[in-house]
């Protein structure tokens, strides 16, 4: 069975998915708990072996250029004397048992093309067992097991961000008829900060806020953060009808996934939400 968590692990661990530096203090004032608090939930966390914090080189940065999923099939009586020969391999990254037509994956990375002939033809040659191998170079890597997310339990997450009481509360009845749950924010700041800890599903973001352009500012920054490029963001203001438009980037430039002028009718907010969330996530 599971180890089970609560709504104050699920923050805490996300905020250190997003920065594993993140200090007890500032989690803690993320949260809105006491920093013991946040340090007995680490501890517990940590000693449990739900979460590890540790850290991650960027294996292109350290000229390790060629990076190879290797597919072993094996005797499978040697099984497990060959994936701890393998793991001790400073070149190999992960191995992992698997069930169909071959026994073991493994990741490794090496400088250059010729590193890698080197360790097939010498290295895994030399080990008793193996059968046949299949190797694959990994071209480029969109999302691996770092930027994975603790999924959420519940309804999708819906967070507005909007400085309109009367905007947030019609947008939020809304949405809450059809099942979703909302968050609030007043400004870009305070939403980035709710994404952080939160990890919304989607994200309702103004433009002209405690800034002229403060919602388009949040967007940009969200795009650059490992932890929230991917949450999908529907732009809605009226900054087109403003006296401001011209400030306003073409589209092209609006890091957003669709943007809509105020005012948007029910129906046309629901169908975009159902439309921008992510597959599988229903209310």
């Amino acid at each position: 069975m599971g180890y089970t968590i609560d709504t104050t692990d699920r923050h805490i661990i996300a905020l250190l998915q997003l920065n594993g530096r993140t200090s007890n203090v500032d989690i803690a004032r993320a949260i809105g708990v006491a920093e013991a608090t946040v340090r007995k939930r680490l501890d517990r966390l940590l000693s449990e072996g739900v979460i590890c914090v540790v850290a991650i080189p960027a294996v292109d940065k350290l000229g390790l250029e060629v990076e190879t999923v290797i597919m072993l099939k094996v005797d499978l009586g040697r099984a497990h004397q060959i994936a701890e020969q393998l793991a001790a391999m400073k070149q190999v990254r992960t191995v992992r048992y698997t069930t169909g037509e071959y026994d073991i994956v493994l990741e490794a990375v090496f400088p250059s093309d010729d590193d890698l002939l080197q360790f097939l033809t010498a290295r895994l040659a030399s080990i008793g067992g193996i059968r046949a191998t299949a190797t694959s170079h990994v071209l480029k890597s969109i999302k691996q097991s770092c930027d994975w997310m603790l999924p959420r339990e519940g309804p999708p997450l819906i967070l507005i961000v909007d400085d309109d009481p009367d905007f947030v509360e019609a947008s939020r009845m809304v949405l809450e008829h059809e099942g979703y749950r909302v968050a609030t924010a007043a400004n870009g700041e305070q939403g980035l900060r709710v994404m952080r800890r939160e990890q919304p599903d989607l994200v309702i973001l103004d433009v002209m806020m405690s800034g002229i352009l403060d919602g388009l500012n949040a967007s940009m920054q969200m795009k650059a953060e490992r932890g929230l490029k991917r949450t999908p963001i529907l732009m809605i203001s009226s900054i087109i009808t403003s006296d401001y438009a011209a400030m306003f980037p073409t589209d092209e430039y609006v890091p957003v996934e669709n943007f809509l002028s105020k005012p948007v009718s029910p129906q046309r907010l629901l169908d975009e939400v159902k439309r921008l969330l992510p597959e599988g996530l229903i209310a």
